[in-house]
């Protein structure tokens, strides 16, 4: 039976997705690895629905600033990724990728955007190749575009998007280690609807 809303998955499915969240990380943190030059450790995320303002209360307060890194998917899964970055993450990339340190979200310059955009993509793209392998799905990525606003109007373009079909969305909350530095990172993972029942019968965990 086809599922309407986020939360109406089962906890088969729910395993399913930490599952292909810990295939993820995985790849993830030897990509970045490779990438920064440093050894990246990766701990198994938290995976849950939440609705948009339990989102935001795990990561901030709505007026706090913010930068995000926005995917569009396509082909088998339409709808898009977010990947979300403060300060203390953004500063150990570009410390490593361009020499920089930025002391607020202002001063995030062209290239600086680019190295955030190409480590969010590879974190995105991770997860994605993930679900792709174990569903057997084709799901193209758009070029990815970084957006500095406050945590409420960051995920104000989910509710928009997908706000009449649910007020839900998948979380998936990681924990780096790069170099010597801990880091937070959240994941956020909007299908729509129609693409979700389709995966989630790919996967073989289609509600009953």
């Amino acid at each position: 039976m086809a599922i309407e809303r986020f939360e109406d998955m089962n906890a088969v499915a729910l395993d399913v997705f930490r599952e292909i969240g810990s295939i993820g990380v995985g790849n993830a943190a030897t990509a970045l690895s490779e990438v920064l030059g440093v050894k990246v450790k990766m701990k198994l995320p938290k995976v849950s629905i939440e609705g948009y303002d339990e989102a935001i209360a795990s990561m901030g307060h709505p007026e706090d600033m913010v930068a995000a890194i926005l995917v569009e998917m396509g082909g088998d899964i339409q709808g898009i990724m977010l990947y979300m970055l403060k300060l203390d993450f953004i500063n150990a990339i570009l410390a490593r990728l361009v020499g920089k340190y930025v002391e607020d979200y202002s001063q995030i310059d062209e290239l600086s955007a680019s190295a955030l955009e190409e480590t969010g993509n590879i974190i995105i793209s991770s997860y994605i190749n993930a679900i792709t392998k174990l569903a057997g799905l084709e799901v193209p990525l758009s070029v990815p575009s970084i957006s500095v606003n406050m945590l409420g109007g960051i995920l104000s373009v989910p509710m928009a998007m997908f706000g009449e079909i649910s007020d839900k969305l998948m979380m998936i909350q990681g924990e780096f280690l790069i170099g010597d530095t801990q880091l937070e990172g959240d994941l956020l993972l909007l299908p729509d609807i129609k693409s979700l029942n389709f995966l989630l019968k790919k996967l073989g965990v289609a509600n009953v």
